[in-house]
């Protein structure tokens, strides 16, 4: 059975591990930066290689399309390029890099495909420097007003717009160039797992079936600053702890749903924080996660049986932001489990915890995703790896999806 090149996509992968390298092991390589636009150049500068035409659209989304034996929408696979602060090299990067693989093993093993073929990269992923994350993508799927995206300050430089940005880029293209379901069959992205199931459960492959629903509520709790040496205990308005005992009753409530469920308490302050001060007003963030609605509405029930009042300070909470689970394409699903299970690769159904562009686009054409083992779970940070023979596991699962595309 054909495979793509285990060599090429070493060499992909630490040639693009230079732009940004941190020289501990990752990147950081922040949307529209100079790391990110010398990225971008040298991913168009190969794809031109293999005779592939290099479009952006208004949102500089790239699209890097071979052509195929037929005048039929383009199949497309790819991921995004920018990174975190002190992030890894294979986050987003893997998955333009493995479509990139592909399409230079169909080109070079001259493997006949009726529909184009089109390495996507998607512009601020990761929201980083712009917020907020999946923007372009967001844009030209609906999901966001352009001109609110347009006017979003970087966190590295005040003042500094996306809009400049993307003037400044030399990668805006026009409106005409964006994806729709006239000129675009179907999405793949490959991505790594960024948690450690697929490693710690001992398969090659995760065949994602959509993106877990979530909410993020953010906690208020108001007592009354006072002097920590004067202030009997049994007079005390401690808005901490106040919220440590709510905390305390979300866990306890929280870990009788589903094991599937995830929650992070990832926020929190305390004013005015100051030792000698007892905290009057203390704020926390609640993230969870499922992929089941049902569940989702289960922690609502339990956030809303919070009382107004606990440890006699008073308790408020609001919606910071939520998402509905997100299904991808059963056909296309079925593809990469077939293709997984064509290779010999162990593989195993999931759902995925971050959002991805692919959510968004789901909603335009068929859509869907690989994952491949994140080493200890780690992503996010330069500790993230991926071993190379997953990486091309990967990309052969990429390779025969694609061309299950374009056969059916």
């Amino acid at each position: 059975m054909i495979s793509c090149s285990i060599e090429r996509l070493e060499e992909k992968i630490k040639a693009f591990s230079k732009f940004g390298d941190t020289g501990r092991g990752g990147v950081t390589r922040y949307s529209l930066s100079k790391e990110a636009i010398e990225a971008r150049n040298e991913v168009k500068r190969r794809m031109e290689a293999l005779g592939a035409t290099v479009v952006t659209d208004d949102m500089a989304n790239m699209y890097a399309t071979i052509p195929g034996t037929e005048d039929l929408p383009a199949i497309m696979s790819g991921s995004h390029l920018d990174s975190v602060k002190q992030g890894g090299n294979y986050d987003g990067i893997l998955g333009v890099l493995a479509a990139m693989e592909v399409v230079e093993t169909i080109v070079k093993e001259k493997i006949p495909h009726r529909h184009p073929i089109t390495v996507v990269v998607w512009t601020n992923e990761e929201g980083a420097r712009f917020e907020p994350a999946m923007m372009s993508s967001g844009v030209i799927c609906g999901k966001f007003d352009k001109e609110v995206m347009l006017a979003s300050e970087a966190k590295d430089i005040p003042g500094y717009t996306f809009g400049e940005a993307l003037e400044k880029s030399g990668f805006k293209g026009d409106v005409s160039n964006r994806m729709s379901p006239e000129k675009y069959k179907a999405l793949i992205e490959l991505h790594i797992e960024q948690g450690p199931v697929l490693e710690k459960e001992g398969y090659d492959i995760g065949v994602v079936e959509g993106v877990c629903g979530m909410i993020n509520y953010e906690f208020t709790f108001r007592g009354q600053a006072g002097h920590a040496g004067t202030t009997p205990m049994k007079y005390r308005k401690d808005a901490l702890y106040a919220a440590v005992k709510t905390i305390q009753y979300l866990h306890d409530e929280l870990d009788q749903l589903d094991s599937k469920l995830v929650y992070t308490t990832g926020k929190i302050s305390a004013h005015p924080n100051i030792h000698t001060i007892i905290p009057e007003e203390v704020k926390f963030t609640l993230d969870a996660r499922h992929q089941n609605p049902e569940v989702i509405r289960q922690v609502l029930e339990i956030i809303h049986k919070i009382p107004k009042i606990v440890e006699k300070c008073e308790v408020s909470y609001e919606e910071a932001w939520s998402r509905k689970t997100v299904q991808f394409t059963p056909e296309l699903v079925d593809f990469v489990e077939k293709s997984a299970k064509d290779y010999g690769y162990t593989n195993m159904r999931l759902y995925s915890g971050p959002g991805h562009d692919a959510q968004y686009v789901v909603d335009v054409i068929p859509t869907a995703m690989i994952f491949v083992p994140s080493v200890g779970g780690h992503s996010h940070c330069e500790l993230e790896y991926t071993p190379l023979e997953n990486c091309l596991k990967g990309a052969n699962v990429l390779l025969r999806t694609l061309l299950y595309i374009d056969q059916h």
